[in-house]
């Protein structure tokens, strides 16, 4: 595979996210939420606490979700400056996805959420489920 050399990616568009954060209630959590909410977001942005990934990675790596879904959510991330788009010009094109330094700013929310999904879920499931749906994968996404 040629290496090639990286095109770049483009730039937050600051018009439309400032559109999605001007909120009525002014709350900080909601802003938050605006930018990093939802189903897939978190699950997406903390699989790309482990370093880059092509598409394809996050879509095996997250399961479930549609090509649709997390082109959608990865352009949003992108437009709010929270993960950088790396096009490469090589043959056959390769995309890298990553978080910016305002991305990896998130990292203390999104393990703090695990922590918190970890405890809650001990408490509602069976821990041997836990272990095997969350706990192993997750720790280990963490540890790399």
């Amino acid at each position: 595979m040629n290496k090639g050399m990286a095109l770049g990616s483009a730039a937050p568009n600051k018009a439309n996210a400032m559109k999605k954060l001007n909120r009525k209630s002014g709350c900080a959590v909601e802003v938050t939420l605006s930018v990093m909410g939802g189903t897939w977001k978190p699950v997406i942005l903390f699989h790309l606490m482990q370093g880059s990934k092509r598409f394809s990675e996050l879509g095996r790596a997250i399961g479930g979700i549609t090509q649709r879904m997390l082109t959608l959510q990865l352009r949003e991330l992108e437009e709010a400056g929270i993960v950088r788009r790396t096009v490469y010009a090589e043959v056959p094109p390769r995309v890298d996805y990553a978080l910016t330094t305002l991305g990896q700013s998130l990292q203390p929310v999104l393990l703090a959420m695990r922590d918190w999904g970890v405890a809650y879920a001990e408490e509602q499931l069976h821990e041997d489920e836990v272990q095997q749906a969350c706990a192993v994968s997750v720790r280990a996404a963490v540890d790399a």
